[in-house]
């Protein structure tokens, strides 16, 4: 049996293995998840909130934009606090002050230690013993904590109105005025945020001092502190990721560069490809791609810079037409969709190169699918704007408005067209690709692989389209991220591995057997973490010990290939230099190798700074998880967007002129700025809202107190340099863009 079909056969026992898992896991998330009651009861039998009142405050929070305001048990927005963690803090506090009023007659910041100590230890056992009635469905509470409630839900209630006694928190939320109008509305949604602090203070049944969050979050007053599991699983992740780096720097030193590198072609056999017309038809997709960058960097500094001023942008109550949730929907979104659409017009672009077919029609396909994005963004954007400024009724804004998941915020609509859209891509891509699937030579496996990838993008998105409007908030979040984790940071990996490797080898600088069984090797390393180390995002979303165990170990080894990244790094910068005319693509090259350079930073260092369970229970939501979020989405998927887009860009417009000096410029700025704008604010805002948390809890390193200190609006501003010198970088790629067809001149 051949090292090919071996390595396939490997690939194929993994997938399924690891998916039956996932599968496994996920039923029992069903099973598992913190239950809902269809009452909340006070012993004296008052009705304080109803399975309805929970189901309508998160729609109401969803139309707001969820998880684009502040963030539920950690996933979510940075600016606004962590809803469950402050509800959880506040109903405690307001517990404690009872309690304490009930003993001694006198408020509890007046009493000593000692005192403090004996309420805290009566007001405990009140907020962690679980008392859901599962035979009817209750969830019965005492008295006083119903007068704790109260409290906290009169608080929100004025939080999300136009109350002038909480304008200020409005102001350091970078909330809009009246952000929920309907008064129901707002009751509703505090029946939402007790319930997510309910199953995040609350313990599992037959798990001691284990609430349904795994307790998260860190809240000392109540003993949520890190379990035990959390301690003995992020050890064996270290262990883990140590034994696979071990394991493949074996395998390299056994196998890797053991085959001579063929001798270069004379001239560039790219250099007299045929361009189809549909080939040709992807240039405008390109155009859109710098169109919604540039429009991304905007949404980014209005968002920026509303931790700055809170409502508004240099005296102008922008909170009034853009609300921060909503650009910073756009600005997630966007940088989903810009990246999404260079890799998948580089596939339309590269498909008939492969095959040397242009199918009949395939232009006309390439030309409506373009439509159809340009029709989903339009009309998702605006559903977005129409939710979160209330101008849309509950009804409507599930299937057109904001879903409120960060990265998944599509109203259900936009979301099932852009599947059917992808679906549509696949169709183009399959009948383009035939020929070359059909054909048996040493590049079948590249080309058999970049298809299952491109069929992996097309279905797998169907993973959005799983949850229903009214599904538990923890199945959401499982299936929210197959879409984010698998989908984004899965199997479009793998397929720019293949696309990257047929260019070389279309380019004669690897050999076609050589390549095929790297791209079959790394995607099997890739994938042997990447799949069930999706459940690293799930530690705290109700889910049991197992997906704590899992995704530690699993999430571990993701970090294995980035290990020796530094061999990849080498092997493209020595194709680049490997004869005079690969000069012709000396800057796509360039952001390859960026690629490699922020996946050992953004996802290799920054990720795993965030990745076992004890790290990510006490930084989850803080400024340490956009420090690995920007590194990696942009450093990683953007830099080789761009070097892709630009291969194509290269076919597309051979003969006119290159202005490298464009590209250098571009280049550099927009690595040097990522690199500020993650070590001069990021980095330093987020380690100090770690100290913070680990000394107060966690409420307190996302409580207006503490990011209104000096310093934090001192880091905030730090971002203006690396901020300016990013998006120069990005108005001179699109300079360079416009020009190719502008001005293009002639190569000389």
């Amino acid at each position: 049996m051949s090292i090919t079909k071996r390595l396939w056969l490997g690939l194929g026992a993994l997938l399924v293995a690891s998916f039956a898992v996932m599968l496994w896991l996920g039923v029992d998330l069903v099973h598992t998840a913190p239950p809902v009651p269809d009452r909340v009861i006070a012993a004296n039998g008052q009705v304080l909130y109803t399975r309805a009142d929970v189901d309508r405050g998160r729609e109401v929070w969803q139309s707001i934009g969820g998880q684009q305001l502040g963030s539920i048990w950690g996933h979510g927005a940075l600016v606004a606090p962590d809803w469950s963690a402050d509800w959880l803090h506040r109903e405690t506090e307001a517990m404690l002050e009872l309690q304490a009023r009930a003993d001694t007659g006198q408020s509890y910041a007046s009493m000593d230690a000692t005192e403090k100590a004996k309420t805290e230890a009566s007001v405990k056992p009140q907020m962690r013993n679980n008392t859901y009635d599962a035979a009817k469905n209750d969830l019965v509470v005492s008295n006083q904590r119903a007068q704790a409630i109260s409290t906290v839900a009169a608080h929100y209630e004025s939080l999300f109105s136009n109350d002038p006694a909480t304008r200020q928190l409005r102001i350091d939320y970078a909330m809009r005025e009246n952000t929920v109008p309907d008064a129901d509305n707002r009751r509703a949604m505090t029946a939402f945020f007790f319930w997510t602090a309910w199953a995040a203070g609350t313990d599992r049944p037959g798990a001691s001092n284990r609430t349904y969050t795994n307790n998260w979050p860190y809240e000392p007053l109540i003993g949520n502190q890190p379990t035990s599991d959390t301690f003995i699983w992020s050890m064996f992740s270290l262990l883990f990721m140590i034994g696979g780096i071990g394991l493949l720097a074996w395998h390299y030193a056994g196998w890797h560069g053991k085959e001579a590198l063929p001798t270069p072609p004379a001239q560039d056999p790219l250099q007299g490809l045929v361009i189809t017309p549909s080939m040709k038809a992807t240039a405008k997709y390109f155009w859109v791609v710098v169109a919604l960058f540039l429009f991304q960097i905007l949404m980014g500094a209005t968002t920026a810079h509303y931790q700055v001023e809170g409502q508004q942008a240099y005296g102008f109550a922008i909170s009034e037409i853009l609300p921060y949730s909503l650009t910073r929907t756009w600005h997630t979104q966007l940088a989903v969709l810009w990246i999404a659409t260079a890799w998948l017009a580089t596939g339309l672009y590269i498909a008939p190169a492969i095959s040397g077919h242009e199918p009949r029609f395939q232009r006309a396909g390439v030309n409506f699918l373009f439509v159809c994005l340009l029709v989903i963004v339009v009309g998702a954007f605006a559903g977005q704007w129409f939710a979160v400024m209330q101008k849309m009724g509950l009804q409507y804004n599930f299937w057109f408005g904001h879903q409120g998941w960060e990265y998944v915020d599509l109203g259900r609509f936009w979301q099932a067209f852009l599947f059917i859209g992808l679906l549509l891509w696949l169709l183009l891509m399959g009948r383009s690709l035939w020929p070359a699937l059909k054909r048996k030579d040493e590049m079948s496996s590249i080309v058999g692989l970049l298809f299952l990838s491109t069929v992996a993008i097309a279905l797998f998105y169907g993973a959005g389209l799983m949850w229903g409007e009214k599904s538990h908030l923890s199945v959401v979040e499982y299936w929210r991220w197959w879409v984010v984790h698998l989908w984004v940071e899965g199997f479009f990996e793998v397929f720019a591995v293949a696309v990257i490797s047929f260019l070389f080898v279309k380019l004669g600088l690897i050999r076609g057997k050589s390549a095929t069984t790297n791209v079959l090797f790394a995607t099997i390393v890739y994938m042997s973490g990447g799949v069930l180390g999706m459940f690293h995002h799930l530690y705290f979303a109700g889910t049991t010990t197992a997906a704590v165990a899992l995704g530690a170990s699993f999430s571990a080894l993701e970090v294995v290939p980035l290990a020796l990244i530094g061999l990849e790094a080498y092997e493209t910068w020595s194709h680049s230099r490997a004869t005079p005319w690969m000069e012709r693509y000396k800057w796509p090259i360039m952001f390859f190798l960026a690629t490699s350079f922020w996946n050992l930073i953004g996802a290799g260092l920054f990720g795993f700074l965030i990745n076992t369970p004890i790290a990510l229970y006490y930084m989850q939501g803080l400024n340490l998880t956009p420090l690995h979020g920007h590194t990696a989405l942009f450093g990683v998927y953007g830099m080789l967007g761009i070097g892709l887009m630009l291969f194509c860009l290269r076919g597309l417009r051979p003969q006119v002129l290159w202005p490298a000096g464009l590209l250098r410029g571009a280049f550099w700025s927009l690595n040097i700025g990522l690199g500020l704008m993650a070590m001069l604010t990021l980095l330093p805002m987020g380690v100090l809202q770690l100290n913070a948390a680990l000394e107060n809890g966690y409420w307190f390193a996302r409580s207006a107190e503490f990011m209104s200190r000096p310093i934090i609006h001192m880091l905030v501003w730090m971002r203006m340099p690396g901020d300016l010198v990013f998006s120069a970088g990005a108005l001179m790629l699109a300079l360079f863009v416009a020009r190719k067809w502008l001005r293009p001149g002639k190569a000389s």
